[in-house]
């Protein structure tokens, strides 16, 4: 599922880099949410990225990560994992964009693209996971401990979020990962158990 999900997006996305009508219709704007009654937005956002780069930053840290969440719910719930890997997705996808919504409602010029809230999410629920696990981050030569990056991750993007100063979806960002967080919890609570005795020995 993790890999039709890229491929999805990955194909929607190109048409849109060259469809400007096609990434205007799919863009979440909150104002069109709101007046024009178009809550698909929170959905189809996530399909269209700003660019080549913005696409293969989402895509390749969804497809390091969601392999992990995703084996994990198939083989605590069998066939049913597909389903709540799905559900952390566009759970991501929704909530991770509340806020903005919130603030941005009547603000028709406010737009924004890109799977990160929900591929947060996705992150954050492996982080939980697997807290023994490992994160790169360009340019840092040494590998960051996976619940170091989530916490650095976290009080990074509430103080950019804050600022404001530049047009990253920072509070997406943010309320994705706590989607995770929250999402894996609830199906699975023994997760917190094994993340607490990772750390317990």
């Amino acid at each position: 599922m993790n890999y039709i999900i890229i491929a999805a997006t990955a194909l929607v996305s190109i048409l849109a880099f060259q469809n400007a009508e096609l990434m205007d219709k799919l863009k979440f704007n909150a104002y069109k949410i709101k007046h024009d009654k178009q809550t698909f937005r929170f959905f189809t956002y996530g399909f269209v990225h700003a660019g080549w780069m913005h696409l293969i930053v989402n895509m390749f840290v969804l497809w390091s990560f969601g392999e992990i969440v995703e084996n994990f719910l198939s083989q605590h719930f069998g066939y049913k994992g597909e389903l709540y890997f799905i559900l952390l997705y566009v759970a991501g996808l929704i909530f991770s964009t509340l806020v903005d919504f919130r603030r941005n409602k009547d603000n028709i010029y406010y737009n924004a693209v890109g799977a990160s809230g929900a591929v947060s999410a996705v992150v954050f629920a492996s982080i939980l996971i697997y807290p023994g696990g490992s994160i790169f981050v360009f340019p840092i030569p040494i590998p960051i401990p996976s619940w170091l990056f989530g916490i650095l991750y976290l009080a990074y993007s509430a103080y950019m979020a804050k600022r404001g100063t530049d047009n990253v979806g920072h509070t997406a960002h943010f309320w994705g990962a706590v989607v995770g967080v929250v999402f894996i919890l609830l199906v699975s609570p023994s997760v917190f158990h094994g993340f607490v005795g990772y750390f317990l020995g």
